[in-house]
């Protein structure tokens, strides 16, 4: 009888052990904060009218899984009592209140920086700046009527939650971890900060204002100094600097005569110790970069949020209940989830696709995660599992991003001495690759260093694209696509660059891409094929080839000297470059090369010639550029961030010679504005021929060029053809 307790008993802490470890396979608890009707109630079409959800998921990951062993320094980690190491994440989902009305599909957003972008992307109200959007108008309510059902799950564990935030300004973020050593102490490394074009008459500066902290409208965490002592630590001035690296003109300030770590903002120099802010005792001079290379402490483990992506997306796909018996809201309704994402968020997607998170840690072999993932405007990886890690940035110098293997296909890395790889490495190993739709335009080119994507890093051949890949370029375009205006006066709106706005729209055929990427996942329908430029038909070339072709356009810039450099950086012993892991011992980098860069080849009007032309650009009021040029401050003469630009054409002939550019003007190009409408229609329907547009997308660009004052009231002259271009 004891023995048969005995056993039982034993059975029993079995059991017990076996169910606390598949619960570590999955969201330990979710918490829902509230739910309510969204949009006040708004109808769209036959889906109807959408929950609004929002909560939290408390998850856990077991530190020995295969699928977690890849995240940097969690054996430093605390660990709760089952050895686990603990996150929360916060939520949004928008589902059909009738679900029986949805298409099924889950679209799992991934933030920005905290901040939904979905809306922008496939929404043509916001993306063309006809509204603002967030998730209270819902634009003109294409994923909703399309029954997608939305989730956005916190992943940037640098980013704060807003304090009294409400349903309309909420950040959706993730707690991790602080990183210790084994004996408690701190964890301590180098970091270099940047701060230029400063107002004048600053003495005070924080942290989270410069460079990357400072990127997009959140201020992200800053790591703060081991020690408040300025001899542990460099600040110097720069007179200038090359994107290539060169650096002129440096000067140390030095120790605390000139400097300390304080607060100058309400008392005099040395004002009030700070560890978040650096104060100057003469200020700062706004001609000037300042660089500081302080040792940081306590480093966030911030890949862990990439086990939240995929442990949230898991849950709300495939499970019905947490363990405490809370329902997944949305349990039985899903049958496939995309991923979606921008720019930032883009490079998360690739970088959570090759270390293998799209496999679920549910059992031995996990499940798929995502079924699809269209990273959108994005060129690099995620530099998220580095020591002191800073996800994002923006390709500024010392930026990393582009040092880890940045390709789909396995392929070795000549140029750099590196092991073949890909991105699809580790997926491929677990069958979890998702279906990929891969979209950017050309200011990925010029600003984001999408070249080695392309053709590698010795730019020598076309990388070929696996056959779960399909790549759509959009010419012309600048970063995240225009309000695609049918205008030759679209507005300036940053006075930093030289030219007004790039209007050239991405929007209207990532809408119709979403579509085919949906059909692909869920049906099998083959997708459009790839489109874009190549080395092997030469719509691929070098920038130095791009700017001897571009048309000598009296007082406009030329794309010389615009392109953001690939550069080959030494971050010590310790960084695991295909991976862009481990610790950065060499803080800035050593740059060893500029690695040779291509970007898209261009006609005679400095529009580009391959990928998917809107109707635009196919026709286009001027020249459509994917960079721009910085026309003040510390960077006047480089590229513009990666800003695109326009320059528009000469209305008439007369105006063209007078004006000494070499462009045909609207009128030799078109001769009247029917007839412009009329070659408008015809590329619009082309494009929905090849389910690049909509139907519905198609009519309102027709309408707006119809609308438009393009050659308004000219009749055509008999010199005119529409052949000119």
């Amino acid at each position: 009888m004891i023995d048969r307790l005995m056993r039982a008993a034993l059975i029993g802490a079995v059991l017990l052990l076996a169910t606390a470890r598949e619960a570590s396979a999955k969201i330990v608890r979710i918490e829902i904060v509230s739910r309510q009707t969204a949009f006040g109630g708004r109808r769209f079409g036959a889906v109807g009218q959408y929950e609004k959800i929002i909560g939290r998921a408390y998850g856990e990951v077991d530190p020995a899984d295969r699928r977690n062993a890849l995240i940097q320094d969690i054996l430093l980690a605390p660990k709760n009592a089952r050895g686990m190491v603990e996150y929360v994440a916060t939520f949004t989902l928008l589902r059909p209140l009738d679900p029986t009305k949805g298409n099924g599909v889950l679209l799992h957003d991934m933030v920005n920086r905290g901040s939904k972008l979905m809306l922008p992307t496939f929404d043509r109200t916001c993306a063309m700046g006809e509204a603002t959007c967030d998730l209270e108008d819902a634009g003109d309510g294409f994923l909703f009527r399309q029954g997608y059902t939305v989730l956005w799950s916190g992943w940037q564990g640098d980013v704060a939650e807003i304090v009294g935030a409400t349903d309309r300004n909420v950040r959706e973020t993730v707690r991790v971890p602080v990183v210790r050593n084994a004996d408690g102490s701190p964890v301590t490394g180098p970091v270099v900060v940047r701060w230029s074009d400063l107002p004048r008459g600053t003495q005070t500066l924080a942290l989270s204002q410069a460079g990357y902290y400072s990127v997009g409208a959140v201020a992200l965490g800053a790591y703060l100094p081991a020690t408040l002592e300025t001899r542990a630590a460099r600040l110097e001035t720069h007179a200038s600097e090359t994107t290539t690296g060169d650096v002129r003109g440096v000067t140390p300030v030095v120790g605390e005569q000139d400097w300390v770590w304080g607060d100058c903002s309400r008392t005099p120099f040395p004002g009030t110790p700070d560890s978040t802010k650096i104060c100057l005792r003469r200020g700062f001079d706004p001609a000037l970069l300042y660089q500081l290379v302080y040792i940081a402490k306590d480093p966030l483990m911030l890949l862990l949020g990439f086990a939240a992506i995929r442990d949230v997306g898991s849950f709300f796909r495939y499970e019905a209940k947490d363990a405490a018996g809370t329902p997944n809201p949305i349990a039985g309704t899903i049958r496939a989830v995309i991923a979606t994402g921008q720019s930032q968020s883009g490079n998360t997607q690739r970088t959570f696709i090759h270390y293998g998170f799209n496999e679920d840690d549910s059992g031995t072999r996990g499940r798929i995660v995502w079924d699809g993932s269209n990273p959108h405007i994005a060129a690099r990886q995620n530099p998220v599992n580095l020591r002191f890690a800073r996800p994002g940035g923006a390709a500024g110098l010392y930026d990393p991003g582009s040092d880890a293997v940045i390709w789909w296909e396995h392929r070795a890395d000549t140029a750099r001495h590196r092991i073949a790889a890909g991105m699809l490495d580790r997926c491929r190993a677990t069958n979890s690759c998702p279906k990929i739709f891969e979209t950017l335009g050309s200011a990925e080119f010029w600003g984001l260093r999408a070249s080695p994507d392309f053709v590698g890093t010795d730019a020598r051949a076309d990388i070929p694209l696996p056959s779960n890949v399909r790549r759509y370029y959009f010419p012309s375009t600048t970063h995240g696509g225009g309000n695609g205006a049918f205008t030759r006066a679209p507005a300036k709106s940053r006075a930093v660059c030289a030219l007004p706005d790039n209007p050239a729209p991405e929007a209207d055929h990532e809408r119709a891409l979403l579509v085919a990427l949906t059909a692909w996942v869920t049906r099998g329908v083959e997708p459009p094929p790839s489109r874009y430029p190549r080395l092997a038909d030469r719509t691929l070339t070098s920038p130095e080839d791009v700017a001897a072709r571009f048309p000598r356009i009296p007082n406009a810039p030329t794309p010389e000297g615009m392109i953001t450099p690939f550069l080959d950086y030494d971050f010590g012993p310790r960084f695991e470059p295909n991976d862009m892991k481990g610790a950065l011992d060499s803080i800035p980098p050593r740059i060893r090369r500029v690695l040779p860069s291509r970007v898209p080849q261009i006609d005679r009007d400095g529009n580009e010639l391959a990928g998917v032309k809107s109707p635009l650009v196919a026709n286009p009021l001027g020249t459509y550029t994917g960079w721009n040029r910085t026309a003040s401050g510390f960077a006047a003469g480089q590229p513009c961030g990666f800003s695109g630009g326009f320059i528009p054409f000469a209305e008439t002939r007369t105006e063209r010679i007078a004006s000494g550019d070499p462009r045909p003007s609207l009128e030799e190009r078109y001769g009247s504005h029917d007839a412009y409408v009329r070659r408008v229609r015809e590329t619009a329907n082309r494009l929905v021929r090849g389910r690049l547009l909509l139907a519905e997308d198609a009519e309102r660009i027709v309408a707006n060029a119809e609308k438009s004052d393009v050659l308004r009231g000219r009749v055509a002259p008999s010199t005119a053809t529409e052949k000119v271009r």
